[in-house]
């Protein structure tokens, strides 16, 4: 009976040994996958982070603030709001102030801000009697135009990280929300008036009259109102513009030309 007690314990020591390796390997593979969680938790929360920066959203969308321009009579700074790239609004934050600069100011900015709407650049004209606010709207204009396109092209090449599928999506959405629509024929006194709006987003982008009185004054007149009509619907964004002085006939035929355009885009 003695001699039988080694061989217990040998027996119970190798059954010890094995089970304690089994266990062992039992574990492990329970602790692979939480480690593995672990180290992806940090990649997905990172990949969280970059997502909104490459995102397509705001890609050539919401305003941008140009730089002070210096002028002899006070500062300019310009703000734009921007929508898919294009210049939707016009603003002067800054502007010359004080004595004769008030009337300087009043009668120059409204124009700058829709020439700048309507050119889509800071390729405008001065008005005459302000250059040096002109001067100085322009320059800032020009610095918002180039954030505006820096920030677009940041925008983009984060998004295209992301696949050309994609991209090419983006694209052909842009070109679904842009159309271009023609407003009925309107006949006034001097001759018919036709407007043709290009709408994207339900903005308009921009405005021409592709028939508007000619001959003799009717000249003279189109050319000085159609212009200033044009710009006025981008900067309005409806038909409820100012008529030109000089110019009534052509201007109301405009007008009504111009909301049958937009009626017919839907707004």
């Amino acid at each position: 009976m003695r001699k039988s007690h080694p061989l217990r314990r040998v027996v119970l020591a190798t059954a010890a040994t094995v089970s304690g390796v089994v266990l062992l390997l039992s574990l492990k593979p329970a602790s692979d996958p939480s480690a593995a969680a672990a180290g992806a938790a940090p990649q997905q929360t990172a990949a969280a982070q970059e997502s909104p920066q490459g995102g397509s959203a705001a890609a050539g969308s919401g305003t941008v603030d140009g730089n002070v321009v210096q002028t002899q009579y006070g500062n300019v700074q310009v703000r734009l709001t921007v929508a898919d790239g294009k210049i939707t609004k016009a603003d002067a934050v800054q502007a010359p102030k004080g004595g004769t600069s008030d009337q300087k100011t009043a009668l120059s900015v409204p124009k700058l801000n829709q020439e700048a709407v309507a050119a889509q650049s800071a390729r405008i004209d001065s008005v005459s009697g302000a250059t040096y606010t002109s001067t100085g709207y322009k320059k800032s204009l020009q610095s918002a135009i180039d954030k505006m396109k820096a920030g677009a092209g940041s925008s983009k090449s984060g998004g295209s990280s992301g696949g050309s599928g994609s991209g090419s999506s983006q694209a052909s959405g842009g070109a679904a929300r842009a159309k271009t629509v023609t407003g009925k024929l309107v006949q006034t006194d001097y001759g018919p008036v036709q407007v043709r709006i290009t709408v994207s987003n339900g903005k308009i982008t921009k405005a021409d009259a592709v028939q508007a009185p000619k001959g003799g004054l009717s000249d003279q007149k189109t050319a000085l109102s159609v212009p200033k009509l044009n710009q006025e619907a981008v900067a309005a964004g409806s038909a409820k513009i100012d008529s030109v002085s000089g110019a009534t006939y052509t201007s109301t035929g405009y007008k009504q030309s111009l909301q049958s355009a937009l009626d017919q885009a839907g707004g």
